[in-house]
């Protein structure tokens, strides 16, 4: 099965650190009608007291809108790839090792496997990084 990568438009926000900081950002988005694949939150160590959150994909007026209100925006100085496909072992170090190989170093990288499908997002640096990285991993069998 041949891979599906696609450039992903991701927004993010900062959160603060205690409880329930995502989650004030995820009802917004919630009772928008967000229908959200991927959500990633970390701590920032760099920013104590901080954290910041990831969501993909914000689609539609209503939840653009209420994304926009809770303070999320689209992310501007990191890019992200959306990989999609049959999963099977050793795909991670192939696609690893396909970035790799083209020079191309990533910043940031989320996978995970359902059955016997997985999605992973990938974070760049430039959106040039990331137009080279999906190129690239198109070839990825």
């Amino acid at each position: 099965m041949a891979l599906k990568v696609t450039k992903a438009e991701v927004w993010s926000a900062m959160l603060v650190d205690r409880a329930g900081g995502a989650a004030d950002k995820l009802e917004a988005l919630a009772r928008a009608g967000a229908d959200l694949e991927l959500v990633f939150a970390r701590r920032t160590p760099e920013q104590p007291g901080s954290g910041i959150l990831f969501v993909n994909p914000v689609k539609g007026a209503k939840a653009t809108r209420a994304a926009q209100e809770a303070g999320l925006a689209k992310t501007d100085t990191i890019h992200w790839v959306r990989i999609e496909g049959g999963d099977k072992p050793g795909l991670g170090a192939k696609i690893t090792r396909a970035l790799g190989n083209a020079a191309i170093s990533f910043r940031g990288l989320s996978a995970i496997a359902i059955g016997t499908k997985f999605i992973t997002y990938i974070a760049l640096d430039s959106a040039d990084d990331a137009a080279r990285a999906v190129a690239v991993l198109k070839k990825v069998a």
